[in-house]
């Protein structure tokens, strides 16, 4: 799964810096760092942090978004949000909490890296995994807008597709609870505009589906960090991404 990441406001900018002017990324950095909670060094989906995304009805202009995704049949956020941090690539075009927004709600989440937790005995460990070449992590989302019913707040929410987890996640998140190792959909340089690309028949689903696949291994890093959890907990810090080692556990990936 993907409950935990880093993501940084120069990150999650850099899709904007490719084609805007000095001027507009001022204004952009100036304003839009006011609306959301970044820096982000380690935060979980269960705070519902407020990130930037790039959304599939305006690719290279980024909003703000709040990570959980309402749908817009939703009557309560509260009720929902804590199950749709994360859509299951697999199922994403037929649950009804997110096949209208897999069909025309797609976006993107530039992340620095995720966290994920090591099932060790009655322990777990958690990891910070990110790209080897320290470059943006690109991930495949969906997203909405929803009213409040009772207050009339238009909100934009976000949830991060995930996917089978390869071999290096398998041996990382190795939950005992679950079916399979998963990991979030990590898109490949040059194939972040093919997930906003428009849906239109059966054929465009196929094209979409295809990219859902576990990101190689061999292009990311891991290494064991603080605990994330509990009073131990390191925060919202920069340290949070700092290598800590434990007894008998593999230290780095």
């Amino acid at each position: 799964m993907c409950y935990d990441v880093n993501a940084q406001l120069e990150t999650q900018l850099k899709r904007t810096m490719r084609d805007a002017d000095e001027h507009a990324i001022r204004e952009i950095r100036e304003k839009m760092v006011r609306e959301t909670d970044l820096p982000l060094f380690h935060v979980t989906g269960f705070q519902h942090p407020k990130m930037i995304i790039y959304t599939n009805e305006n690719p290279n202009v980024p909003i703000v978004s709040q990570w959980g995704l309402v749908p817009f049949w939703a009557k309560d956020k509260k009720a929902i949000w804590n199950k749709t941090l994360n859509a299951r690539g697999e199922t994403i075009f037929e649950k009804n909490s997110f096949k209208t927004s897999a069909k025309d709600k797609r976006c993107l989440i530039y992340i620095d890296g995720f966290y994920e937790h090591h099932h060790h005995g009655k322990a777990t460990v958690p990891y910070y995994i990110s790209r080897k070449d320290h470059e943006p992590i690109a991930l495949a989302g969906l997203w909405n807008e929803w009213t409040d019913p009772e207050t009339g707040e238009i909100l934009n929410t976000f949830s991060i597709v995930t996917t089978e987890g390869n071999p290096m996640m398998a041996e990382i998140h190795n939950n005992p609870k679950m079916e399979g190792p998963r990991m979030p959909v990590i898109l490949p340089d040059g194939l972040e505009d093919e997930w906003l690309k428009p849906y239109r028949d059966e054929l465009d689903q196929k094209q979409l589906e295809e990219l859902l696949r576990p990101y190689p291994e061999s292009e990311l890093a891991a290494h064991t960090v603080g605990k994330l959890r509990g009073k131990d907990a390191v925060g919202n810090v920069p340290e949070a991404m700092v290598p800590v080692a434990y007894d008998n556990v593999k230290t780095t990936y």
